[in-house]
């Protein structure tokens, strides 16, 4: 009991670490949550600060979920749930301690933590993420629609854990994308520029 709650612990932890304001305060010397749309996550760093910026923000965001769910295995606990523990460093990013709980819209978190429970689920949503933002240029729809496509490729093979993780970060995701949603319907979300 104690060891789960430590790892929950840890996981949240982990989860609040932030990546975006971290990288732009010691390497630009902007705060990025006053530029942009004010988020902490890697498409507003992306926007703000550049693509070096933004793909070493996806990285460790990314690594931030792995790790987590990885807790339990690299500890020799295999009886503690991943699933469970990963869901609070989603839940960390999101509303980080280190950040006055103003953090980052869960996907790219959501998405390390995938990699960390079920590895070809992940290479999975990334495939589709790209596929849709190719198409669609909205990053916002496509962490959307990726997001319930997880739901339904996990249902499709039967993988019931994953089913009841990815349904949860769907309704992280969302939710967390509820302006965006109005934007992209008053057609004022910005789209990517493919270069």
């Amino acid at each position: 009991m104690w060891t789960y709650l430590l790892f929950i612990l840890i996981a949240y932890l982990l989860g609040s670490i932030p990546s975006g304001l971290i990288v732009g305060k010691v390497f630009y010397q902007t705060d990025i949550r006053e530029h942009g749309s004010g988020n902490l996550g890697a498409t507003n760093t992306f926007r703000v600060l550049g693509k070096k910026a933004g793909i070493i923000v996806t990285l460790a965001d990314i690594l931030k979920g792995t790790l987590a769910a990885s807790l339990p295995f690299l500890f020799n606990q295999p009886e503690l749930s991943a699933l469970i523990i990963g869901i609070f460093a989603v839940i960390g990013h999101m509303y980080p301690v280190f950040a006055n709980f103003r953090g980052g819209k869960a996907v790219a978190t959501s998405g390390g933590m995938i990699l960390g429970v079920n590895p070809l689920l992940f290479l999975i949503i990334l495939a589709t993420f790209l596929i849709v933002l190719y198409i669609c240029k909205y990053v916002s729809l496509s962490s959307i629609l990726t997001s319930i496509i997880a739901v339904i490729t996990s249902f499709l093979l039967s993988d019931y854990g994953s089913l009841i993780l990815t349904s949860i970060l769907a309704v992280f995701i969302i939710y967390r994308h509820i302006p965006n949603i109005k934007r992209i319907v008053n057609k004022s979300e910005p789209k990517v520029t493919w270069i």
